[in-house]
């Protein structure tokens, strides 16, 4: 395995380039439009052309990322997080393509990427486990039925795919409906597939996981533990590790478990077995990640492992070494992870797009910044709104949190709005240092968190970044070229031209307009053209950086619309009229 071909992007494709030169190996990067000066792209040893902008026609391509596999004559591919990194379908076509897939063999994910699947296997060797459909529902009215049955809240989650995508919670009866639509919608976006099954939700549970490495050779080991309790929307904010504030018996029924479900599906490499631990102690089997997860590092600073590595290692055959299977023995310390992701915290978290002008990481002892981005670099508008990772180790929690205070101080990012001002905040809150006692969940910050954060200044837009292929003949010999939409903007600008190469279209804004919260897609409107709305009314949803955001009139009156759903609009256009 000499060659690894990464199938992503941002910093996690940035992370496995690095492990690659660390072990000698060749990496080779692939690339979408938006990101052909990418730092990933900078830093890999080969890089080639995706030739696609949406994660559809790019980093979800799998006939695309085959074929430049082949063009690279790449041996091996690290599929990340995200994206590909949960199809069975994509590792299959990789193996049957003659290459090593760095990760669990496709039956292995069949059995727990499938979510209902891996209920079932939890339950095969007695996990721990709430109630649930043993099957996908296969509309609204099966969500409704089993709410009403089982009681609220309820779960509606995607049967397939991870990192927090295509899961709602619904509260309310009412909402049930609508809630299963949108997170049918955001996974069949997201994975490609919108299969949602209904399970009870805990109220107010912490959210705990346990990392595994599985061999070749029938070991499977669990490493350590890690709490991601902090989540807006299903997105986990802050992460730690080793999980705090659990009992012997807990820690110990987590890594049994754990084990357990893995070693009966015969895993192969690394995973995430996640749980929900109630406020009365009670424990339930949540999914199975067969993925790197993004909070990987903490448990590397925790244990002294190199989880890619270790992947690389187990992909080639190789037994797990002394050193994992003695590695939860041998922990130490303590370390936090901050997601550093551009929304404005000021405006309900909206994702903002655009140019990062000023990017001043942190250093000093116990501090790693795991980046996909630098100054001077365009953060699309259609990938997630990560930009970084702030990694912070201590000797306890206690001194680990004064460092990541002293860090997320450091910490300056200018041109996007970022989450900084949130990490600082929670760093200040008794329910997450534990003075008093632990008191964080799921749901903390959208129910707990009583802090109105100030606003940050909207960002310029971004200059274009996509390209536009044409071809040039050189020698007599037709080659096709890619022209980055900002050289074509300058050519355009010297020769008079004000047009642009891409631009969003929209009315003009004035009084009565419906406008774009944020530069994203219009997914749907809720209500048909010359509908009588009502000030406050959801009447159309947008998607940005993997998030939906609702679109609601400002004013009462009729709507007249000019926006069309499945376009891209820069935030502020009117997208509608009401009169």
């Amino acid at each position: 395995m000499k060659r690894v071909l990464i199938a992503n992007r941002g910093e996690i494709a940035v992370r496995i380039i690095r492990a690659c030169r660390d072990s000698g190996r060749t990496a080779i990067a692939v690339y979408a439009d938006d990101d052909a000066d990418a730092l990933h792209v900078r830093l890999a040893d080969e890089a080639y052309a995706l030739q696609g902008a949406r994660p559809r026609e790019s980093y979800l391509d799998v006939t695309k990322i085959l074929a430049a596999a082949k063009e690279s004559n790449a041996d091996a591919v690290h599929p990340g997080y995200g994206f590909l990194s949960e199809s069975a379908d994509f590792a299959r076509a990789v193996t049957d393509a003659g290459l090593t897939w760095i990760g669990p063999a496709p039956e292995v994910i069949e059995k727990l990427g499938d979510k209902v699947a891996a209920r079932k296997i939890a339950q095969s060797v007695d996990a721990p486990l709430v109630q649930g459909t043993p099957d996908p529902v296969s509309d609204a009215n099966e969500a409704v039925d089993f709410a009403r049955e089982h009681g609220l809240p309820i779960a509606i989650k995607a049967a397939h795919g991870g990192g927090g995508r295509g899961i709602r919670i619904a509260w309310d009866l009412d909402e049930v409906a609508e809630l299963y639509d949108s997170a049918v919608r955001e996974a069949t976006e997201a994975f490609g597939r919108g299969e949602c099954f209904v399970e009870q939700y805990l109220q107010n549970p912490r959210h705990v996981e346990v990392q595994i490495l599985g061999d070749a050779h029938g070991n499977v080991v669990a490493v350590g533990t890690r709490d991601c309790s902090l989540q807006r929307r299903n997105q986990k904010l802050v992460e730690e590790a080793p999980a705090p504030f659990l009992t012997d018996k807990q820690r110990a029924e987590l890594h049994s478990s754990a084990e357990r479900i893995c070693a009966e599906a015969g895993y192969q490499g690394a995973a995430t077995v996640e749980f929900l631990l109630s406020t009365d102690g009670t424990l339930s089997f949540l999914e199975v990640n067969t993925r790197l997860q993004v909070e990987h590092p903490v448990t590397e600073e925790t244990t002294g492992l190199d989880l890619v590595l270790e992947q690389f290692r187990i992909a080639e055959g190789e037994p797990l070494t002394h050193e994992v299977r003695t590695a939860g023995e041998r922990a130490h310390g303590h370390a936090f992870e901050f997601r550093i992701n551009a929304e404005d915290p000021g405006r309900g978290y909206l994702p903002t797009p655009g140019e990062i002008s000023v990017f001043d990481a942190p250093s000093g002892g116990g501090i790693r910044v795991d980046s996909g981005y630098t100054a001077g670099q365009v953060l699309p508008g259609h990938f997630d709104s990560m930009l970084a990772k702030l990694i912070v180790w201590g000797p306890d929690r206690q001194r680990a949190l004064a460092r990541a205070r002293r860090a997320l101080d450091e910490f300056q990012i200018d041109g996007v709005s970022t989450v900084l001002p949130f990490h600082r905040e929670v760093l200040q809150q008794p329910d997450f240092t534990g003075e008093d006692a632990f008191a964080v969940h799921t749901r903390w910050i959208e129910n707990d968190l009583d802090v109105d954060f100030e606003p940050a200044q909207a960002p310029e837009p971004a200059a274009a970044t996509s390209l536009t292929r044409t071809w040039l003949e050189i020698d007599g010999r037709r080659v096709q070229v890619g022209v980055p939409g900002m050289l074509l903007s300058g050519l355009a600008s010297a020769g008079g031209s004000s047009s642009s190469v891409e631009k969003d279209s929209g009315g003009t804004v004035d009084e009565g307009s419906v406008t774009a919260p944020i530069t994203g897609t219009l997914v749907s409107w809720k209500v048909d053209d010359g509908a009588t709305v009502s000030r406050g009314e959801v009447v159309a949803v947008m998607e940005a950086m993997k998030m939906e955001t609702n679109v609601v009139a400002e004013s009462d009156g009729a709507l007249s619309l000019t926006a069309s759903a499945g376009d891209h609009y820069a935030a502020g256009t009117a997208l509608g009229q009401i009169s």
